[in-house]
């Protein structure tokens, strides 16, 4: 390859912003879901809500099957799935409002325990694809009014776990609900040791 094929080429990212992806403020959370409630989106209620509950990556979240979290006609309030990535089983807890959406869901489409939870729209695919996924990630955020660029859908799998982490200092603890194998991986995924570094120099006055 020439060096001129290398100057001239643009790089893939030219014009982006990357990086880790902020995650969801509590009354961010709040704005996103009352707007898909009063438009009466199931399907995205249901997505969005469980995307917090789970914390799972884009490729597990779309690969969900009802029987994954339902057992008969009710919803599970704990589940677990193997991760695509590690190999390795995660459980995650499935609150009362994201049951009841979920509910709703399965109900609207009647679904049957081997449907994929989230059926695509498209008829290439069998389930709504991370692609699809990460379109409509950016379509809740700039509903409300937020920059879109900052978000993904890493921002659904990092908003639960960064409040808890705010809310406790328990590295473990969200070791283990994103499904870790190393603490370390926790630690940069979650930013932590910047943010407390940044909180610390805050209250030091000079």
């Amino acid at each position: 390859m020439s060096a001129r094929t290398l100057v001239s080429r643009k790089a893939w990212n030219k014009g982006t912003l990357v990086g880790q992806k902020a995650p969801l403020r509590l009354n961010e959370i709040y704005a996103i879901r009352v707007r898909l409630q009063i438009a009466g989106r199931t399907r995205d209620l249901a997505l969005f809500n469980l995307a917090i509950d789970s914390k799972l990556r884009a490729c597990d979240l779309v690969n969900l099957r009802v029987q994954d979290v339902c057992h008969g006609a009710q919803v599970l309030h704990r589940a677990m799935v193997m991760q695509r990535k590690t190999q390795t089983p995660v459980q995650f807890e499935v609150t009362e409002q994201t049951r009841l959406s979920v509910g709703r869901w399965i109900q609207e489409r009647s679904l049957a325990p081997t449907d994929f939870l989230f059926p695509s729209r498209v008829v290439r695919s069998s389930h709504l694809t991370s692609r699809q996924y990460a379109r409509i990630v950016h379509q809740w955020v700039r509903q409300i009014g937020l920059d879109d660029s900052r978000y993904g859908t890493h921002s659904m799998r990092r908003t639960k776990v960064a409040l808890i982490y705010r809310r406790t200092r328990n590295l473990r603890a969200v070791q283990l609900l994103l499904g870790h194998s190393k603490i370390e991986s926790t630690v940069r995924y979650l930013g932590i040791e910047l943010d407390d570094a940044l909180e610390l120099a805050e209250q030091t006055e000079v």
